[in-house]
């Protein structure tokens, strides 16, 4: 079973690209045939910074590294490094109806969101499934909101299939719905875009203004408070054990404490949480020879099942060589 997952070099990792992608993956890396890759393609739809991308592209490699990525149980690689997927993509786009593209929620939700649109970003969604395809890819691991992005891979391999015969195995996403959305700051989903992430890499005095901008009621302190509805239990209820969560209740229900009280304890919480992957990514930002040195023996296995893939492709379409 082959389980592909990926994240843009779009800049910093947060702890929504932490419980939505990253802590998937390291339990398909025990149990299943883990293939990661770092999107970079994908991140020119917002980066138009040269240094900015190549930037994010090393400290995105050593941030999986530190987090638990393991080259010797993965396949582990840079998305650009395997040029075989713009080759696959160009090749779905004939056969991707506008009108599929056009129903797609993420874009549509950015254009809503004023974020500036361009084609890469409207067809984002085959570039994703030339992605997924290239590699025979079974399960792809995703939250909510990529869930129509998998369901249009699968279309565009069925008509590409009932065209020109069997050619692409039709992927599966799969989802855990206890953090499939990760909420930010403000309440909505935590993405870069929305600006409102709270980052794992940050230093300590970064993360505690972060945290401190997390959006509150206005409950008095001498008042117990909700925290079903309070962004800061939501977000803390990720790290928690069930001991711990329980012990979270019982100050919520306790008057006595204010919401700068709960922001300083989830400070405190992330800060513990992410204390040895940090000491792991200063290893990694110090050696990055290693790391490109990972990424290049990542690259080499994804080539070789993208060129044995590609060639099969090649003939069904009528690319003569």
């Amino acid at each position: 079973m082959r389980v592909l997952s990926a994240i843009q070099a779009s800049g910093r990792l947060h702890i929504g690209n932490y419980f939505g992608a990253i802590a998937q993956m390291l339990k398909y890396q025990d149990s299943g045939d883990l293939h990661v890759f770092i999107a970079d393609y994908h991140a020119l739809t917002t980066i138009k910074d040269a240094k900015e991308l190549k930037q994010n592209t090393i400290d995105l490699a050593c941030s999986y590294l530190s987090l638990g990525i393991d080259p010797n149980k993965s396949t582990f690689w840079v998305q650009s490094d395997v040029k075989e997927v713009l080759e696959l993509y160009w090749i779905l786009s004939s056969f991707t109806p506008m009108g599929l593209l056009e129903r797609a929620h993420s874009y549509k939700d950015k254009v809503a969101k004023g974020i500036s649109t361009n084609h890469a970003l409207f067809s984002y969604p085959v570039l994703m499934a030339a992605d997924i395809l290239l590699y025979d890819t079974n399960i792809v691991p995703v939250g909510k909101d990529q869930i129509q992005h998998v369901e249009m891979t699968r279309d565009i391999a069925i008509k590409f299939n009932n065209l020109l015969g069997d050619t692409f195995v039709l992927p599966e996403f799969k989802i855990d719905d206890k953090v499939a959305v990760v909420p930010g700051i403000d309440g909505a989903k935590m993405s870069k875009s929305y600006k409102n992430t709270i980052d794992i890499f940050s230093s300590f005095k970064e993360l505690k203004k972060q945290i401190g901008k997390i959006v509150t009621d206005s409950t008095p302190m001498d008042e117990p408070k909700d925290y079903n509805s309070c962004n800061i239990f939501k977000i803390a209820k990720l790290f928690l054990n069930e001991d711990e969560l329980n012990e979270l209740k019982r100050r919520y229900k306790t008057p006595g404490e204010g919401y700068g009280h709960f922001k300083a304890y989830l400070t405190d919480v992330i800060w513990e949480f992410f204390s040895k992957a940090r000491e792991k990514r200063e290893y990694y930002i110090n050696h990055q020879d290693e790391v490109l040195k990972i990424l290049d023996n990542g690259a080499k296995k994804a080539k070789k099942l993208a060129q044995k893939k590609m060639s099969i492709i090649r003939e069904a379409v009528g690319i003569y060589r």
